[in-house]
């Protein structure tokens, strides 16, 4: 009985340090993953706001983990300056997803809420109403959306934003971009929305049509499918539950003999 993406070749847009679970989910089911990093993770403009923010901790009852990076950057940053990261007794923390509260217990945290759905707007809607008259701390990538301050404040939290990391396009994606869509892909796999928008830049600095011709989109939540939208590539597919397996078991829906 062969494998359902068997012979199928898949496009994989993560950080290099992060495509391996997806990639290996691929391999499992038969396909060939070509992986195209178009997201590096590189320093925050300015460390300052951050510093504070963990030289501050106990000031703060929640604290707001967006993804793994983010967990990993603050773990980083915190070591490299030589301040125990260690989670004040008052304060709760939230991860938007499994992997983020997975990375969040790894450095020792007890995470206290995640939200059903692994996107920004469900987290409002379940931390919404605990957060009023309470400081938060929203520790995230630069230049992210402002769904989560914005609506927190509204429900009447003090929220301070600070910057962990920034997401920039490596120089190398554009050449690996051309090569791999030389031998061929069936579809492109996306996990946050700069993975959409980076894919989008490597493709313009290649000189190659964006959407890409003949290969069909797959998203991992909504968020990300909206981004492929306003970028005119419509997902052929997109995950439930926006996890990997979900974005796994989406291209077997698509691409599956």
């Amino acid at each position: 009985m062969s494998l359902p993406l068997a012979g199928r070749r898949v496009l994989v847009t993560r950080a290099a340090h992060q495509a391996g679970k997806l990639s290996d989910g691929l391999r499992a089911l038969g396909a060939e993953p070509v992986e195209v990093p178009v997201l590096e993770i590189r320093p925050p403009a300015s460390f300052d706001a951050l510093d504070a923010a963990l030289r501050a901790l106990e000031s703060y009852d929640w604290l707001i983990l967006t993804s793994a990076n983010t967990v990993r950057a603050l773990a980083e940053r915190a070591a490299g300056q030589g301040i125990a990261l260690s989670q004040p007794a008052q304060m709760k923390v939230a991860a938007v997803g499994s992997a983020t509260a997975a990375a969040a217990r790894k450095i020792g945290f007890e995470v206290a809420l995640v939200p059903e759905s692994y996107v920004a707007e469900s987290l409002v809607r379940e931390l919404g109403a605990q957060a009023a008259g309470r400081r938060v701390l929203l520790a995230r990538a630069a230049v992210a959306r402002d769904v989560i301050p914005d609506a927190l404040r509204q429900a009447g939290a003090v929220v301070d934003v600070v910057d962990a990391y920034c997401n920039a396009l490596p120089e190398s994606a554009p050449d690996q971009l051309r090569t791999a869509l030389t031998a061929g892909i069936d579809a492109a796999t996306f996990t946050s929305s700069s993975s959409a928008a980076h894919l989008a830049e490597a493709a313009e600095r290649a000189g190659i049509a964006f959407p890409l011709a003949g290969v069909r989109a797959v998203s991992i939540g909504p968020i990300t499918s909206r981004t492929l939208r306003e970028l005119g590539w419509e997902p052929a597919a997109e995950a439930n539950p926006c996890d990997i397996p979900g974005l796994v078991a989406a291209l077997v829906h698509v691409l599956g003999q």
